[in-house]
């Protein structure tokens, strides 16, 4: 459209009629100032120019600025490392204009506000954790022993999922959390246990042997029973499998790592770190 000398665009949205017949629009009469009285009228065209054209059907705003959202689905691999690839990609191959910029939101804005929680969480809780088994050990030493459970069991959760090429998220980092949780409970069994036969009058090696021993069929048991109820999750192939099958594989890939370390690492650490006479 042209006022004077200077040109600018107007964009309208039209009713049915006049998108129908842009002549008619094109004749739309515009009234002048005139005398009281008199009427005068000029058709649209003379002073712009009409033109129909494709344009959004929808115009979003957020805080005073135009927004579009770009949408995708991201299957066969994880949101994490899809973002890190696009940005790369974006960074060298694209150059914004002046004044726009990019925001990553959706699932990605989630599982980034995710981790930032974990972050804070994971720390408080394993400060707990070992606040509890000190509280009931009554040793640091002891309580560190048992707490050993927790590093190998989450080293045989990742290498599981290294295993399966499962990338790491947020139901991979709840798995983690209640396999922590499962492994300082075998350990904290075995220990206590050794702690009563010492208690009792046993030598140190004679308490692990038969602590070992006695508590050999709980702690497998314990880790039978929590590994096979998560089979049917790690096998799922339906709606939800790709969030329910990291959480089964952490967990049955760490409770073999943290029964193996329960079963024989614990006793050797017990009785490398306990003296004969104490």
């Amino acid at each position: 459209m042209f006022k004077g000398d200077r040109r600018f665009d107007l964009v309208v949205r039209l009713p049915e009629t006049f998108r129908r017949d842009v002549r008619a629009l094109r004749n739309l009469p515009i009234p002048l100032h005139q005398e009281p009285g008199r009427s005068a009228f000029l058709p649209l065209e003379s002073v712009a120019q009409v033109r129909l054209v494709e344009g959004p059907n929808q115009v979003s705003r957020e805080n005073g600025k135009r927004r579009i959202v770009v949408q995708a689905n991201v299957r066969g691999r994880d949101i994490g490392s899809f973002v890190e690839e696009a940005r790369a990609r974006i960074a060298s191959e694209l150059k914004l204009p002046a004044g726009a910029w990019l925001e990553w939101g959706g699932q990605f804005e989630h599982l980034v506000a995710a981790k930032a929680r974990l972050a804070v969480v994971v720390p408080i809780r394993f400060a707990v954790v070992f606040a509890l088994l000190y509280s009931t050990l009554r040793s640091v030493r002891y309580a560190t022993m048992v707490f050993t459970g927790v590093p190998l069991a989450l080293s045989g959760g990742i290498a599981t999922l290294w295993l399966r090429g499962m990338p790491f998220s947020i139901s991979a980092a709840v798995g983690f959390i209640a396999l922590s949780g499962v492994a300082v409970l075998n350990g904290l069994v075995m220990v206590s246990f050794i702690n009563e036969l010492r208690a009792a009058g046993r030598s140190v090696d004679a308490a692990i042997r038969e602590g070992a021993l006695t508590r050999l069929r709980p702690v497998l048991m314990t880790a039978l029973v929590a590994s096979l109820g998560f089979v049917p999750m790690a096998l799922a192939t339906g709606t939800g499998a790709e969030v329910q099958r990291p959480l089964a594989m952490v967990v049955i890939g760490g409770l073999v790592s943290s029964t193996a370390l329960t079963l024989l690492v614990l006793p050797a650490l017990y009785r490398l770190f306990t003296p004969d006479q104490t």
